[in-house]
C-alpha cells in the first residue's frame, strides 16, 4: 500500500498517487453499479473504501478517512440486505421515503456533523473539522439509505458532492476534486432512474391490491 502512495502521476501539474486514482475510480464504478441497482456495487465498493483510507488518513482528513471504515462496514449490510430483497426481473426493490424519514435524514444529518466535527476538532484530527464531518456523516446516511432502498440517498449524495469539492482542493486531492465532480452528474442520473423505480414498484403494488 505504501507504494501506491508514493508512485503515481501528474495531471494538470499535480501528483496524483496510485491508490487516489485507484480509489476513486472504483468509486466512480460503484456509482454506476448503483444505478443500475447490481449486486456488484458492494464488493467494489468494498475495494474503493480500502484504497480511499490509507489516502485520506495520509492527508491529515480524520472524519474522510473514518468514513471508510463505517462505509466498509456500512456496505457488508447492503450487501447482505441487497441479496435478500430483490426481484427477479427488475433487480433491488427501492421506494421513495416518507415526508417522516425525510425530516430524520435532514436532522441526523445536521446534528451527526455537530457532535463529530466537535471531536474531530478537540482531537486535532483534522484540518477542516466541519465539511470533514459533514462528508463523514452525510456517507454514511448515504450508504445506510442505499442499503435500505431509499431513493433519497442520492439527494445526500448532492449535499456531500457539494461540500466535497472544495474540501478536496483545500486538501491538495486535486484528481479527488475532479472525481466528485463527475459524482454530481452521475447521482442525478441515478436518482432520475431509481425514482422511476419506484414509481413503477408503487404502481405495481396499487395494481395487485
Amino acid at each position: 500500500m505504501h507504494v501506491l502512495l508514493e508512485q503515481g502521476f501528474t495531471l494538470f501539474g499535480q501528483k496524483v498517487s496510485w491508490a487516489e486514482f485507484a480509489g476513486q475510480v472504483f468509486a466512480l464504478v460503484v456509482v454506476y453499479l448503483a444505478q443500475r441497482r447490481t449486486i456488484w456495487t458492494w464488493p467494489v465498493q468494498l475495494v474503493s473504501v480500502s484504497l480511499l483510507f490509507v489516502v485520506y488518513l495520509s492527508a491529515h482528513l480524520g472524519g474522510t478517512a473514518a468514513r471508510q471504515v463505517v462505509i466498509g462496514l456500512i456496505t457488508l449490510y447492503g450487501w447482505w440486505a441487497w441479496s435478500r430483497r430483490r426481484d427477479p426481473v427488475f433487480g433491488v426493490v427501492v421506494h421513495e421515503g416518507t415526508t417522516r424519514e425525510r425530516i430524520a435524514v435532514a436532522v441526523a444529518f445536521v446534528v451527526g456533523t455537530t457532535a463529530f466535527a466537535l471531536v474531530l476538532d478537540a482531537l486535532d484530527a483534522s484540518w477542516a473539522p466541519w465539511p470533514d464531518a459533514a462528508i463523514f456523516v452525510g456517507t454514511v446516511l448515504a450508504f445506510s439509505l442505499q442499503g435500505l432502498g431509499l431513493v433519497e440517498f442520492w439527494l445526500v449524495w448532492l449535499v456531500v458532492d457539494a461540500i466535497g469539492v472544495p474540501l478536496q482542493l483545500g486538501s491538495g486531492l486535486y484528481f479527488s476534486a475532479f472525481v466528485y465532480t463527475i459524482f454530481a452528474v452521475l447521482v442525478v442520473r441515478g436518482w432520475l432512474d431509481w425514482k422511476r423505480a419506484a414509481q413503477r414498484t408503487a404502481a405495481r403494488a396499487v395494481e395487485t391490491a
